[in-house]
């Protein structure tokens, strides 16, 4: 019987196609199993919508009290004035808090609580008003409210040294902003801190209305 190795025009072994194509199979399979699936990299579905956090809160502040507060700071020049509640106020209270204010102001109570920020407009006594509500006593004073009004876009010399804008900001737990000239929003309030000048937030912000 001839060798097998040196018969002529045999081919030995595993064809070469089988090969390439074993080779192929086996990265496909490969890749299949190391890149997840389409709905595996899909955004997290089923968390809450900026209006749905709003309701939510909404909902909340209904069922509980207006927490206690103080006037801490004023600056009439830029209509501003400063509340202080107590550290533990959690953010339901704080909405409860700006719907309280707002229901005042709209009454003609509001004067009773707080001074006037603009006391001999035809408009109202708050026709013109920059409220902002801290917890923390350390800013809720007149340089913070002063460096909150006066924006992010002001030269940096006008900024106080103490508490600087991004700092001020941070700690803001809510705000009532009024402003009787603007028709179309003649007043809103939010948790934590906005300029929708400069397209500044601080992390807590959520318009309440």
């Amino acid at each position: 019987m001839s060798d097998p190795e040196n018969q002529e025009g045999k081919r030995i072994g595993i064809h070469p196609l089988i090969v390439i194509f074993g080779v192929i199979i086996g990265l496909w399979i490969f890749i299949q199993a190391i890149i997840p699936k389409s709905k595996d990299i899909q955004p997290p579905q089923g968390h809450e919508t900026q209006a749905e956090k709003t309701a939510t809160i909404l909902q909340e502040a209904k069922e509980t009290n207006v927490p206690t507060f103080k006037m801490t700071a004023a600056v009439p020049s830029m209509n501003a004035l400063s509340l202080l509640v107590p550290g533990q106020t959690t953010d339901s209270q704080v909405v409860a808090l700006l719907l309280y204010l707002r229901d005042s102001r709209r009454d003609g109570t509001l004067s009773s609580l707080l001074p006037a920020t603009t006391p001999d407009n035809e408009l109202g006594q708050f026709s013109i008003a920059n409220i902002y509500i801290f917890s923390d006593p350390n800013f809720a004073v007149k340089e913070a409210i002063t460096i909150l009004s006066v924006g992010a876009h002001a030269p940096g010399d006008i900024y106080g040294k103490e508490i600087p804008y991004e700092v001020a900001m941070k700690h803001v737990r809510g705000q009532y902003v009024v402003n009787l000239n603007n028709k179309d929003l003649p007043e809103k309030g939010s948790l934590g801190y906005s300029e929708e000048a400069t397209g500044l937030y601080s992390r807590r912000y959520l318009p309440i209305f």
